[in-house]
């Protein structure tokens, strides 16, 4: 009986021969690859500017100080994501809190978010920066949350990891609700380069200062030198920035990759409405449909009902005996032994836990086939009735 992962990546003769091209050329990082996979990037997603990094975490980590994040910063994000989602505040020096997120879409909640702020301005401690996590590929209520940045202050950082592709109010998510948008490349991914990030913005002041911190902090662009050139091989490290570049090999298959994704995505689509159909009369909690967005379905998580015959443990162990890939995003991140430390409790967040003790994520990935599908069902039926 073969394995089905929860996910893999879907490479084809023609990402391999975009490498290869890459491999035989004067280039195998910092060359023209890398630009041409930024502005396609930057065209399919609606944003005027995108920067290639050597992965999200590292697009986060820079896109934060870019945005002015340091020591005495506070900045909020939801703790049903991975940890990055978090420790990217933490790397620049700032605090972090958490918002609940609203259990349908498991994404942040806009409500405790509002209450959340009402409270923070009345003690005078309201967050320099927000990142919403697109959970799962579903868009946060961008509209919603970018009306209460404009009225408290606050920039947006959205964590679109799992959302390439994904669409909002119909416009590309990544093209201005947020004031910058963190996107992963990682191997499981809609779009993979292996490993790799992007951000998205359309502020240019933004854009230049993360391409900056990619890179060391050094510069040859003149208008950014503090001194007169010395001569054509003049630079000048004017921050602290980092080595966070890709490579053209990664930004290649990026490049080939993207150039089909509307295909990848209308197959993830089609695999959802399956499961949708046949998981429907099972005592299980599916992902919920929301008019005005376009999921990328990065993953299908479903949630045990209460009538489920059996619990997560039991389905997650009767999943993995079957040779079926189940998974877990996400265990919340206030929870883990690091951030309890920090002083958060497990009860801090209540609708964030209640999700976790009930989730599993299921297999879906554009090159599942019907008989797979089948198969989990027939496992997951099999558990819980």
């Amino acid at each position: 009986m073969a394995f089905i992962p929860y996910s893999k990546q879907a490479i084809t003769q023609a990402d391999i021969d975009a490498v290869t091209d890459v491999l035989r050329s004067d280039f195998v990082t910092q060359g023209p690859a890398i630009t041409d996979f930024e502005t396609a990037f930057a065209k399919r997603h609606g944003a005027e500017h995108a920067i290639a990094l050597s992965n999200a975490t590292a697009a986060l980590h820079i896109a934060c100080l870019a945005m002015g994040v340091g020591p005495g910063s506070r900045v909020w994000t939801s703790p049903n994501s991975f940890a990055a989602s978090a420790n990217c505040a933490l790397y620049c020096g700032a605090s972090v809190d958490f918002v609940d997120i609203e259990p349908a879409t498991r994404n942040m909640s806009t409500s405790e978010l509002e209450a959340k702020l009402q409270r923070a301005q009345a003690e005078g401690a309201l967050p320099d920066v927000v990142i919403p996590v697109d959970f799962s590929g579903l868009p946060c209520d961008l509209a919603d949350i970018r009306a209460l940045a404009d009225r408290y202050g606050f920039k947006i950082l959205e964590d679109a990891s799992h959302a390439t592709g994904a669409s909002y109010q119909g416009e590309p998510v990544g093209s201005g609700q947020a004031h910058a948008t963190v996107f992963s490349f990682h191997a499981v991914k809609i779009v993979t380069t292996a490993e790799g990030g992007m951000v998205t913005t359309n502020d240019p002041e933004l854009a230049k200062n993360i391409a900056l911190l990619r890179s060391h902090g050094i510069s040859r662009d003149p208008d950014q030198l503090e001194r007169e050139s010395e001569g054509g091989w003049y630079y000048e490290q004017i921050d602290l920035g980092y080595n966070f570049r890709i490579t053209d090999v990664q930004a290649a298959l990026g490049l080939s990759q993207l150039k089909r994704i509307d295909t990848m995505q209308a197959e993830r689509i089609a695999r959802a409405d399956r499961y949708d159909k046949i998981l429907a009369e099972l005592p299980l909690k599916l992902p919920v449909r929301i008019a005005d967005r376009v999921s990328a379905w990065h993953l299908y998580v479903i949630e045990l009902a209460d009538s489920a015959r059996c619990d997560r443990a039991a389905l997650f162990a009767a999943l993995r005996e079957a040779e079926i890939g189940a998974n877990m995003h996400y265990i919340p991140i206030h929870t883990h032994p690091y951030y309890e430390r920090l002083g958060f409790k497990r009860g801090d967040f209540p609708a964030s836990v209640e999700y976790y003790e009930h989730a599993v994520t299921i297999p879906l990935f554009p090159a599942m086939t019907d008989a797979e599908q089948d198969r989990v069902a027939e496992v997951i039926r099999g558990a819980v009735l």
